[in-house]
């Protein structure tokens, strides 16, 4: 008599299979079909497809492990066991156990990211994308300038913080005739230093590159925070 594991043997996906597998996993990284291209470096059109369950080449599914920072890029060519409904599901359950979901808005004034600044104890700054050297260099200085900022707000009068606004629209002008721009969001949470200690009440600034025009309305991030 055959057993259920002897019957369940490792296949590839069918394209219908590596859809589901592809989209489940975009979601729950809350990005966008653009997003998934722009990252993977594929059309917007092969990952329409890929999604829609068409045929897909071995380049296309290795480009979208890459996306997805698989630690084999074969992920979605050799045969493995599948997945069911509810080991999805599991999964699913354990990235939100992990993760929080966040508003965002978009940063389009220095005025506007200075106030953010001014409203956090602490930031994080990172890149949705692979940022080109130019826009590198802008997106970091971006993030210099904001927490040196930030560390002494208070010590601005009216007048002196008018001009740090100017300053930071500035680099954000320089940031987008790179093709790039920013979301930023601030996070309310209890930090804790140890288990006899109070929690500290902490205020924390994150701050996303994006391609320009492909901003999302929210971002997930790490429930436990990190600072280095």
């Amino acid at each position: 008599m055959e057993t259920a594991q002897q019957a369940t043997q490792p296949r590839n996906l069918t394209p219908e299979e590596l859809a589901v597998m592809v989209r489940f996993s975009r979601e729950m990284r809350q990005w966008s079909q653009e997003q998934l291209a722009e990252i993977s470096g594929l059309s917007g059109r092969t990952v329409q497809r890929t999604e829609k369950g068409e045929p897909s080449s071995v380049d296309t599914r290795r480009a979208l492990a890459r996306a997805f920072d698989a630690e084999d890029i074969d992920m979605f060519n050799k045969p493995y066991l599948i997945p069911t409904a509810e080991e999805m599901a599991a999964a699913k359950e354990e990235f939100e156990k992990k993760h929080v979901t966040l508003q965002v808005e978009r940063v389009t004034t220095g005025k506007q990211l200075g106030k953010l600044a001014e409203m956090a104890s602490a930031s994080l700054f990172s890149e949705a994308v692979s940022l080109p050297p130019a826009a590198e260099v802008h997106f970091a200085r971006l993030a210099d300038y904001c927490r040196e900022y930030a560390d002494c707000a208070e010590l601005y009068s009216a007048v002196d913080k008018l001009e740090v606004y100017e300053d930071l629209g500035g680099i954000l002008a320089d940031l987008a005739k790179e093709g790039f721009s920013v979301v930023g969001t601030i996070r309310d949470a209890e930090v804790h230093w140890g288990k006899a200690a109070k929690a500290v009440e902490m205020s924390t600034l994150y701050v996303v590159a994006f391609p320009a025009g492909k901003e999302p309305d929210a971002i997930a991030v790490e429930r436990a925070v990190r600072y280095a």
